[in-house]
């Protein structure tokens, strides 16, 4: 059966968080099932080998209404290049009258689709669960799974010198905006506090920006620069099976965060500036909201008071 999910929300984060529906759907209908995503999901990095996953196809819409999906007329592009894969059944996960047009005029035969007119504020976890009860009678409950090759995460163990009888820990230090970030003086401060007690190889994960380079330079210039190695040169499908080889994660809110919990590692997530559903929607999250703190949203503005002695006994919980 050709079944189409349409997960149009932005990033990498947003489309882990919808996997576990996903997946469920796979299991409904004994079929792999395609996303529609946008670019900026990076989906064909990281959902490549994941069996319960068909075709990812793209979006090509974003602000510029010059994209091919963009627009009026980006209707009826969209849904031409939806006809062609004669799909059977389509699930679309917004309230968008846009889509269902464009499941009307690809002639899908079934649709499935969010009560229209809802978007605001609709809960990320919440409203999908809801979807599939509603429209299927599934309950979901179950963590996003990435899957991966064994044999990559064996060549990945050999290439960068795994050693089963140290620590191998996830940093991931970057983030997609400033006041997520924290700052490299808490990260130095739990890496001298791990590497106390054990022998750790710390792997820095980050991007490119100007700022994430300072915070990734400051952890490399330290007295702790041999027991780290960075990974900011390497594409997210060769970071992928040396996080599956890591112990535990130790990660901002950012994309790696989300692919480590994905990928059944235990992910402590530093939540400084963002809704709290983005660092606990998985059992293999462990967030650390800033000191003073009850809970974390957008304009918390709390990545100075992230406290590294919290992050360190949160480590200890978890790998003892």
């Amino acid at each position: 059966m050709k079944i189409l999910a349409v997960q149009s929300r932005m990033g990498i984060g947003d489309t882990v968080i919808f996997l576990p529906f996903i997946k469920a759907l796979s299991k409904k209908f004994n079929s792999p099932i395609s996303l529609l995503v946008k670019e900026n999901s990076k989906a064909n990095q990281y959902l490549h080998q994941t069996k319960y996953i068909d075709k990812i196809l793209i979006l090509e819409r974003d602000n510029n209404t010059n994209n091919r999906h963009g627009g009026f007329f980006g209707i009826f592009n969209l849904a031409t290049d939806l006809k062609k894969h004669k799909f059977e059944k389509i699930f679309i996960f917004n309230s968008s009258l846009r889509f269902s047009l464009i499941a009307k005029i690809s002639g899908i035969p079934k649709v499935y689709q969010y009560p229209l007119f809802t978007k605001t504020n609709q809960h990320i976890t919440e409203v999908p669960k809801k979807f599939l009860k509603t429209n299927l009678n599934l309950e979901v409950n179950e963590d996003p799974e990435v899957q991966i090759d064994n044999e990559l995460i064996s060549q990945a163990a050999q290439k960068f010198k795994i050693d089963k009888n140290n620590l191998n820990i996830l940093l991931g230090i970057g983030g997609s905006g400033p006041t997520k970030r924290i700052p490299a003086k808490t990260f130095l401060s739990v890496i001298d506090k791990i590497s106390n007690i054990k022998n750790c190889k710390f792997f820095l994960a980050t991007g490119k920006t100007n700022e994430e380079q300072e915070i990734l330079n400051e952890i490399l210039q330290s007295k702790f620069k041999n027991s780290c190695t960075r990974l900011d040169n390497l594409s997210i499908s060769e970071i992928l099976p040396l996080i599956k080889s890591c112990n535990i994660s130790i990660c901002n809110d950012s994309s790696f965060s989300h692919l480590s919990s994905a990928l059944g590692v235990k992910t402590i997530t530093l939540m400084a500036d963002t809704p709290l559903i983005y660092g606990n929607y998985s059992t293999k999250m462990f967030p650390i909201i800033p000191e003073g703190e009850k809970t974390v949203s957008h304009k918390t503005l709390g990545k100075e008071k992230i406290d590294p002695q919290k992050i360190f006994e949160k480590f200890i919980e978890i790998v003892n």
